[in-house]
């Protein structure tokens, strides 16, 4: 682990791209100050880019999402369809089939991980979800 704490701003942060090509990304220096156990960014829809609903895994220990502006609508294998507005958060347990569906054009929230980096797998369709 760092041994110095990580400040990060707002002001002048850049928003790069990532795993989805309809949103933009900014790190928060937490992948860096805990040498990759962790990772937590600020996600922004990219207006004019709709989502591709596709489902999906990740391998990892932890993921959680909290909305700080606009609202998303995520699908999951468990419990089917959840809309996430303003200070919704969720927590997507490790391999659990998910997809996002449909998102505002001002969409932004925070993810935290565990690792930082892991894999994400294309993945079939469930039957249908467990409610």
């Amino acid at each position: 682990m760092a041994s110095v704490t990580t400040v990060t701003h707002s002001a002048g942060a850049a928003f790069d791209h990532g795993l989805r090509a309809f949103f933009a990304y900014r790190d928060l220096g937490i992948r860096a100050a805990s040498a990759g156990a962790f990772g937590a960014h600020v996600i922004r829809a990219v207006p004019g880019e709709g989502p591709k609903p596709e489902w999906h895994t990740h391998d990892l220990a932890f993921q959680m999402v909290f909305v700080l502006r606009g609202w998303v609508e995520f699908e999951y294998e468990d419990i089917g369809m959840a809309r996430l507005e303003v200070g919704s958060s969720v927590y997507q347990p490790p391999g659990v089939r998910h997809r996002e569906v449909r998102h505002s054009e001002d969409l932004e929230m925070l993810e935290i991980t565990s690792p930082a980096e892991f894999v994400t797998r294309v993945a079939a369709e469930p039957a249908s979800p467990s409610l």
